[in-house]
């Protein structure tokens, strides 16, 4: 006997009002179509030379097909914490357990996903074993070079608006790997 295929548009996720707090559950799709807030995860994933993984997202994404992006994570499922989430998201998309840094509080833009959540750091060197429903390859890039990438290539702009508030509040001091 065969199994169906595996929908993440029927997921259950949790909708949020604006201080966080779950106030109805509905599948991804729904949340989706209504432009719902919802609890996610943003993870920059930096390796040993400071370097930040982006990668490229399949054409089949629901938002953001075929853009890079410089976080990995998601939507978390209705019941999923911030933390347990955020290793699920890691594990899936790229295969490996890291150790996340738990960093700040996200609020994505109103106008925009409306999606509320947590940014964490991990390190890891790679290789990764990439998830090849959601990302079709990845690299590490030196973050001086992320502008110029930015402008040739389709990026996603929530991931880019994480990295934004993590320089600011880190400085772009802390992207200098140690000697």
């Amino acid at each position: 006997m065969t199994r169906p295929a595996y929908d993440p548009a029927t997921e259950l996720v949790e909708v949020v009002d604006a201080e966080g707090r779950t106030i109805g559950v509905v599948p991804r799709r729904e949340m989706r179509a209504r432009r719902l807030p919802h609890r996610c995860t943003w993870i920059l994933v930096f390796n040993s030379r400071g370097e930040l993984f982006v990668h490229l997202r399949t054409p089949t994404k629901d938002i953001f097909p075929s853009h890079w992006d410089v976080t990995v994570g998601g939507v978390l499922a209705a019941g999923e914490s911030y933390d347990l989430g955020a290793q699920r998201e890691v594990r899936e998309e790229l295969g490996v357990d890291v150790e996340l840094v738990r960093l700040f509080e996200f609020r994505h833009p109103p106008e925009a996903f409306q999606a509320l959540g947590v940014v964490y750091r991990a390190s890891h060197d790679g290789p990764f074993a990439l998830q090849r429903e959601e990302i079709v390859r990845g690299e590490f890039v030196p973050l001086d070079v992320l502008p110029s990438l930015t402008a040739q290539q389709p990026f996603c702009g929530e991931g880019l608006a994480v990295l934004a508030e993590y320089q600011r509040r880190l400085g772009r001091a802390h992207f200098i790997p140690s000697a």
